[in-house]
């Protein structure tokens, strides 16, 4: 198996457990606190952190050993199992995008087909399902110059609504020099850009039986977040607009002491050539990233998201169908935020802040 799922505890014993802790998650997210604001009414959630699985990109997947993803089991999907989704949870619309490990683990020509083999499926949905989806772009991002290929055909040709991209790849976290082509791509086109978690390898992360979806993933995605920050990839490129996984992962908790090296004596030794951000600068960058509430709709979460960014940067998120032991029946997907926002308020996060950022999926609606 190739896709780091740890190794002293057998996979059955690894997906029972997962079950059982997405069946508690259920159980414990299934109501809103007393006293918590009713939700809108009517299916009108915009969906801005929900995947899909094309057939031959799922068979890929499993023909090289990715029967899970984080430590989940590799979901089937398909568009009518996704509007069923929808429908049941009050969504109008998602974005769809291809999570970890993206086409990473494909080489060369077969990367770059698997790449425009996605996007190319993507752009068929709007065809046929044009009220229901969106899609993100996924690029072969080992191989730059096939990546500028196909920001250019996903975006310029296809229009696609923005483009994921992991937080790592093969090690090398966004904010890196080896991706700045890239950067500079799409904020030419002034793109929206799905920042989504990927597995570290084995190892390189302790050796725990959790899977990586519980703690790891959230933790990446405040490595890379981290990365764009101190790399100066937000201060040379501000026209992309970037969406976090998760809340942030820990980005809202860590965010003063993220800024702390620049604000210290420490901040001397910053390496040369590279941007110094002031620790006001830090702050700025944290409060301009986009958070979504996928598996992260709660009160603590979202309290600590407004204490850094206000709420016109937060966005609704599923993570579905990677979450879909968690959804079982219908109703409100995310109770949580009715103990932290009025009904327009969630309106706003749910329906308002998402449409703003994808004006073609908007203007399909």
């Amino acid at each position: 198996m190739t896709d780091n799922t740890i190794q002293p505890i057998g996979r059955r014993t690894l997906l029972v457990g997962t079950g059982a802790l997405a069946a508690g998650l259920a159980a414990t997210s299934a109501a809103p606190s007393a006293g918590a604001a009713p939700a809108p009414r009517g299916r009108y959630r915009i969906d801005l952190h929900a995947h899909f699985l094309p057939p031959e990109y799922r068979a890929a997947l499993l023909d090289h050993g990715h029967y899970t993803i984080g430590g989940y089991p590799t979901p089937a999907w398909s568009p009518e199992s996704a509007i069923d989704f929808m429908d049941r949870w009050g969504i109008q619309a998602q974005a769809l995008s291809v999570s970890d490990p993206g086409v990473g683990f494909l080489k060369a020509k077969d990367a770059r087909d698997m790449a425009r083999y996605c996007n190319t499926y993507a752009a068929k949905l709007f065809r046929t399902h044009g009220k229901r989806f969106g899609a993100f772009a996924t690029l072969p991002m080992s191989d730059v110059a096939a990546s500028l290929k196909e920001i250019e055909y996903a975006l310029d040709v296809l229009k696609l609504d923005g483009v994921t991209l992991l937080s790592a790849y093969n090690g090398v976290y966004l904010g890196d020099p080896r991706f700045e082509p890239i950067m500079a791509a799409l904020n030419r086109r002034k793109a929206f850009v799905f920042v989504h978690p990927a597995a570290i390898p084995a190892n390189a992360k302790p050796n725990l039986p959790l899977p990586d979806f519980l703690e790891e993933f959230t933790f990446d995605t405040t490595r890379a977040a981290t990365l764009l920050i101190a790399g100066g990839t937000l201060q040379r490129y501000p026209g992309i607009r970037f969406q976090l996984s998760h809340a942030g992962g820990t980005v809202p908790f860590l965010s003063w002491r993220l800024g702390v090296l620049a604000a210290t004596p420490v901040g001397d030794l910053w390496p040369k050539g590279a941007p110094r951000p002031a620790a006001l600068d830090v702050q700025r960058w944290i409060r301009n990233f986009y958070y979504d509430t996928a598996l992260s709709a709660s009160e603590p979460a979202m309290r600590a998201v407004l204490a850094v960014t206000d709420r016109s940067h937060i966005v609704f998120g599923s993570d579905w169908p990677f979450s879909q032991m968690v959804f079982t029946g219908s109703g409100d997907p995310t109770p949580g935020l009715s103990s932290v926002f009025t009904a327009e308020q969630r309106y706003e996060v749910e329906h308002i802040n998402p449409l703003r950022q994808l004006p073609r999926l908007k203007s399909a609606l």
